[in-house]
């Protein structure tokens, strides 16, 4: 029964990324051609899979059901998927054709506001049947903790941001290429460039940290479990759910540099996910760790 759900969840995925794509997208990038067609396909399906995989995971271990856990998932969704890796598009991505950003902002809001119903529903979570289970809270801090954990959480999306950004992607020619940049030689004169010739880029992603943060805070508090489980959970929603689109071909990016920033995004926000959800926690007292 669970292989079917997630085969069916899958396969509305499909359809609901393809539908929209072709609807929303399609008018300003145009059809791929018949040769690429099918091999398009093929990269939607896997991406298709693998997010209803991790979907799957997050709603099934949900402590919430109905149209709290819908629009939960709507956050993850739409923040993971398309508003934080476009503001990314609209940052670096100078070569865009005219109206498209804005058109991939709202064909994630219409996909993820598709699929998050469908996937509660298909998941068998549409009905309440735990109300007693929401009464387990977790992240109870006061103002304090939460400013030093949260200044905590945006240092370190910075420092993974950047180490694995220069290590894997800006390791490759084709990256450095696409984007007109030089390798200087080492990380320290890297960051020594990036703050002398893009001083805005780091409060950026000192922004980007906070909200990848903020997304993460309602998969904590509604997951069943010990507290790795929300911090799989956030993990491999950040990875997959990110990285696995650039999969799709895209004839704005080369395929060499969709593979180095699929590598450098999966591995980064894996644990960029588990750490934040680990901060987030600490210390986890045994007690609520048993009743969680």
């Amino acid at each position: 029964m669970l292989l079917l759900r997630v085969a069916a969840l899958t396969a509305l995925w499909f359809i609901c990324s393809a539908a929209v794509a072709a609807a929303v997208l399609q008018p300003v990038v145009g059809s791929a051609p018949p040769s690429d067609a099918a091999g398009a396909a093929g990269a939607l399906l896997a991406v298709s899979f693998l997010s209803a995989i991790v979907l799957s995971y997050v709603v099934l271990r949900s402590r919430w059901s109905g149209w709290k856990l819908v629009a939960t998932i709507f956050v993850v969704l739409y923040g993971v998927g398309t508003v934080l890796p476009q503001i990314e598009t609209a940052v670096f991505v100078t070569r865009l054709p005219a109206g498209m950003l804005p058109r991939l902002f709202v064909a994630g809001a219409i996909t993820s506001a598709l699929v998050a119903p469908l996937a509660v529903l298909v998941l068998g979570r549409a009905r309440a049947r735990d109300a007693s289970a929401d009464d387990v809270s977790r992240l109870d801090m006061r103002p304090g903790e939460w400013t030093a954990k949260l200044a905590l959480v945006a240092v370190l999306y910075v420092l993974v941001y950047f180490t694995f950004g220069y290590f894997i992607a800006w390791r490759s020619a084709e990256v450095r290429a696409y984007y007109g940049g030089t390798d200087p030689g080492s990380f320290v004169a890297q960051l020594g460039s990036v703050v002398r010739d893009t001083p805005w880029l780091v409060p950026l992603q000192v922004a980007r940290g906070l909200l990848w943060a903020a997304i993460a805070v309602p998969v904590v508090r509604m997951m069943r479990g010990p507290w790795w489980e929300a911090a799989l959970a956030v993990a491999l929603a950040f990875a997959v759910l990110t990285s696995a689109q650039l999969l799709l071909p895209n004839p704005l990016m080369p395929r060499a540099v969709r593979m180095a920033h699929l590598l450098e995004t999966s591995t980064s926000n894996f644990l960029f996910g588990w750490l934040t959800v680990a901060i987030l926690c600490w210390p986890l007292p045994a007690s609520r760790s048993a009743a969680a």
